[in-house]
């Protein structure tokens, strides 16, 4: 065989192709069917395919060889390196030469996983084998479809949301299922097992966990994944049809040093599961929690108030989007010890937040209350609610709220209170028959939710300051489902 190979290899470039055709002709009229002779074609591009493919292996094999040479790092610190490369970045490189593959194949180089991208690229297959890569070494991971960026609020932008202009305004449930196509590139339930193999070895330090629009993802699902994930510290949640009950029940079970919880609605304004026994499980769970993000739940101000004075370490507060606040959450909470350390508070496009509690709180900021406030955002696409009828819109409020004042006595505060000059409010009316029609619970939760308003509305309220800070000013009135004595959870 190396004689012949040698043999046919010798032949010149100038005659080699002329020659091998001739000979091959010949041979193929030699044979007298035409079933033969096809078969004499068929082994002969087998055999051509066996020579390129030995070629090329040959030749990758010498350039792996040579890089190994030129290649002035050593194996550890070239692992190192592509430790710190994003995981797009290590793939292609792993595919340059053998060399980088063998070091690209390293655990350390899977501590941090970002498998997120604007279209479905990976299935759960691609993901299971890099966690198992990973396994002990896991320190981030990131999944899912990332959310288009939302377009800047406007009159005409009703603020009703529904799953068709939610945070990924633009690339609605139906769009992503149709660009998804072949089911090979969908991300299920079961992408997050591999967590939990091996006694949970890949996720025992797992630091970061963000997870974007998995639309197959289950409460049971997550809840077995985070239950693995002892060591979290920043957990990311956007777009999963879950509830938030059961993910913070989950949370302060599974998650004691959670630092950074931001968790989105992908149903903005109709979870309502939250009760405030939950609320005082993640104070009591979770006490190292710096940043918290509940954004387009129903979260009643009492709710709020558990969160904000139980965290002791609270800097960055959001609550955008929420259905049911009005402000009154923040009453007398910046002279307590945690609301000093508040640094950043989010009220954008809250419903039913008041005008007058909005203003109330700034000028308790220019009282000399949340020394270290460092954000604000109050702006609001439809206005805010006023102080007997949330339905009555103040599209022009910096006329009572001291805007002007605190940017000028605070310019150490970066404050954002953008309203429109005049209101679309009625649309919500037509987006809400538009929506009874999808959805047949939405009838009553919309009569309870007015009913819930008009008595919260009629309730008279007590002066921004006269709040002893018991954190259940809201508890009592009709509109709440759940009694005042659910407060005394919260610990001392």
């Amino acid at each position: 065989m190396d004689r012949f190979l040698e043999t046919f290899l010798g032949f010149s470039d100038s005659t080699s192709s002329i020659s091998l055709d001739l000979s091959l002709e010949r041979l193929i009229e030699s044979r007298t069917t035409d079933s033969d002779q096809n078969q004499l074609i068929e082994t002969a591009l087998k055999l051509a395919s066996l020579l390129l493919e030995s070629a090329k292996r040959l030749q990758r094999k010498r350039f792996s060889k040579f890089n190994s040479i030129s290649w002035v790092l050593p194996p550890d610190l070239t692992i190192k390196i592509f430790s710190m490369l994003d995981t797009q970045s290590l793939c292609h490189a792993s595919g340059a030469c053998l060399m980088f593959k063998k070091c690209a194949m390293d655990s350390l180089c899977y501590s941090n996983i970002d498998l997120t991208s604007v279209v479905p690229k990976v299935n759960n297959t691609v993901v299971d084998k890099m966690i198992r890569r990973a396994d002990k070494h896991l320190q981030s991971l990131k999944l899912g479809i990332l959310p288009a960026p939302s377009p800047s609020p406007t009159p005409s932008c009703p603020m009703f949301y529904t799953m068709r202009n939610s945070v990924d305004a633009g690339f609605s449930w139906n769009d992503r299922r149709s660009r998804q196509g072949k089911e090979s590139y969908v991300l299920t339930r079961s992408c997050l097992t591999s967590l939990s193999i091996g006694n949970g070895s890949a996720g025992a330090l797992l630091k970061r966990l963000h997870l974007y629009n998995i639309d197959r993802m289950d409460n049971d699902a997550l809840c077995t994944a985070l239950s693995s994930c002892p060591s979290l510290l920043d957990l990311e949640i956007v777009g999963l049809h879950i509830e938030l009950r059961q993910t913070l029940e989950s949370v302060s079970t599974n998650c004691p040093l959670l630092e950074r919880l931001f968790f989105e609605s992908s149903r903005t304004g109709r979870d309502d599961s939250l009760k405030s026994p939950t609320c005082v499980d993640l104070v009591n769970g979770c006490p190292n929690m710096t940043s918290l993000a509940l954004r387009g739940f129903k979260l009643q101000d009492y709710k709020a108030r558990v969160l904000l004075k139980g965290f002791r370490k609270l800097k960055t507060v959001d609550f955008s989007t929420s259905y049911s606040i009005t402000g009154s959450f923040l009453r007398n909470l910046g002279c307590s010890t945690n609301g000093h350390l508040l640094e950043i508070i989010i009220l954008r496009d809250c419903m039913h937040l008041k005008e007058i509690e909005a203003a109330n709180f700034l000028t308790a900021v220019l009282d000399g209350d949340f020394k270290f406030l460092r954000h604000i955002d109050i702006s609001n696409r439809e206005g805010l609610a006023s102080d007997s009828d949330w339905d009555a819109r103040c599209y022009s409020p910096s006329i009572i709220i001291p805007v002007k004042r605190v940017l000028e006595e605070r310019p150490d505060i970066s404050l954002l209170a953008e309203f429109p000059p005049e209101g679309s409010f009625d649309e919500m009316d037509q987006i809400m028959n538009s929506d009874l029609n999808s959805d047949t619970s939405l009838p009553s939760q919309i009569s309870s939710h007015s009913s819930d308003v008009s008595l919260f509305m009629s309730s008279s309220e007590s002066s921004y300051n006269s709040d002893q800070g018991s954190g259940n000013e809201d508890a009592h009135l009709g509109g709440f489902d759940e009694s005042s004595e659910e407060i005394d959870f919260l610990p001392v």
